[in-house]
């Protein structure tokens, strides 16, 4: 155990200084928006909206993102990371502010659109960026602790978020319940997640080569090698299907099966990111040990059987406990693909694959939420449970027989800055 802390820190101090700063604005932002995810059905809902609704607003922000992954991938590489990353940031917080300030179903989707986009753009940004700025024995470290420091963010915000409703209504003198709560609440993150951004400013942009910012290299490598890119991307979209049933409505699921109220529901959201983030925090020397794309398997599978406890246990705690374990598990192996993935694709492919794969990801969630949302209103969580059990199964069994015996890819060296 010493000799793996020892290793551990040894890799972290091999960060550069722009991974630091990413990772400094990846905890505010981290904290922000784990209020935000707690917080956001519940806001719907006291608008007067219902599950579907929220669900749409869930499928808007997926498909927009999904439409936009291609467009986003050339104006990174226009913008360069550095811009892509604040301009990404600054508009997510802006269409936050917005929900609070001018509060309607339709408002709410339109800023659903702009969210999408700006996700987007962070997203086909986050993966080249950080491979860019980190070397081969400390990327896998970079990947798994970005993920998993922002995830130990969201449990403080998950944590606080459960409060902070209740102490708004105390100080307005309305209902905890109320959408002034709500919004009051959801005003605070805005100013956090703007805090977020000025460890961005201090970036130094990675210098992009002719080769990739020429904008026919991206798809002449992808018809080169479109049969390697789909086995990398597909497993993650049918994983997707599966997430887009049921993680936006874990809150509603808490409340509405086991009737716990919201401080209870924030506590519960909050430990689950606590565990999932040590989980991502851990999986780097174990994919050191086993490899990556075997990690992925075994995590993957074994978070099933809690994923079953997760949707069918009587006990609210047996429920709890399950989410905790399950989430640690099934996401341990997120960032480590996505190391995987990069690490296997050339320098010119690298900003085309990643929105390649942000959209693999957002297809799913573009009609799951919606159809969720149908599915609970008509007939309960039951077949939405039932449904990601088969879908997560599917995706395992992809993963295990595309790249259970893949070659280690060759090193990649991290791009100079200006």
């Amino acid at each position: 155990m010493s000799n793996l802390i020892r290793v551990y820190l040894a890799r972290v101090r091999q960060f550069s200084a722009n991974a630091r700063l990413y990772l400094a604005s990846a905890v505010i932002t981290g904290a922000a928006f784990g209020v935000y995810r707690l917080l956001f059905n519940f806001y719907a809902l006291s608008l007067g909206l219902n599950e579907s609704v929220a669900g749409n607003i869930v499928t808007i922000n997926s498909t927009t993102a999904l439409l936009m992954a291609l467009p986003m991938f050339y104006l990174a590489d226009f913008l360069g990371r550095k811009r892509s990353l604040i301009l990404g940031g600054l508009t997510t917080t802006l269409a936050v502010a917005a929900m609070v300030l001018w509060p309607s179903q339709w408002l709410l989707y339109g800023m659903a659109v702009f969210m999408g986009a700006a996700q987007s753009l962070t997203g086909v940004t986050m993966a080249p960026f950080l491979l860019e700025n980190s070397g081969p024995e400390e990327r896998t470290y970079l990947f798994s602790l970005s993920q998993g420091l922002t995830m130990t963010a969201s449990f403080i915000g998950n944590s606080i978020g459960g409060y902070l409703p209740g102490w708004i209504a105390a100080a307005r003198g309305v209902e905890a319940t109320s959408s002034t709560a709500y919004a009051g609440a959801l005003a605070v993150i805005t100013l956090v997640s703007a805090l977020g951004l000025i460890p961005l400013l201090a970036l130094r942009t990675p210098r992009l080569t002719r080769v990739q910012q020429s904008a026919f290299a991206p798809l002449s490598y992808a018809v080169k090698n479109y049969k390697n890119i789909g086995k990398l991307i597909l497993p993650m979209l049918v994983t997707s299907f599966g997430a887009g049933l049921f993680m936006p409505f874990m809150n509603l699921f808490f409340r509405i099966k086991h009737g716990q109220p919201d401080h209870v529901v924030g506590n519960v959201l909050a430990w689950g990111a606590l565990f999932m983030g040590l989980g991502l925090i851990v999986a780097p020397p174990i994919a050191d040990r086993i490899g990556k794309v075997r990690l992925v398997v075994v995590t993957q599978a074994l978070s099933i059987p809690f994923l079953i406890l997760l949707g069918f246990a009587p006990w609210f705690w047996v429920s709890a406990i399950a989410h905790y374990v399950r989430l640690s598990l099934m996401n341990m192996g997120g960032p480590v693909y996505n190391t995987f993935v990069m690490e296997h694709v050339e320098p010119e492919g690298r900003a085309m694959v990643a929105s390649l794969t942000s959209m693999a990801w957002n297809l799913g969630w573009a009609f799951s939420p919606s159809l969720s949302g149908w599915m609970q209103v008509h007939y309960g969580f039951t077949p939405v449970y039932l449904s990601v059990i088969v879908i997560y199964t599917l995706s395992t069994l992809m993963y295990w027989r595309f790249f259970w015996n893949a070659n280690p890819a060759p090193s990649a060296a991290p791009a100079s800055a200006d």
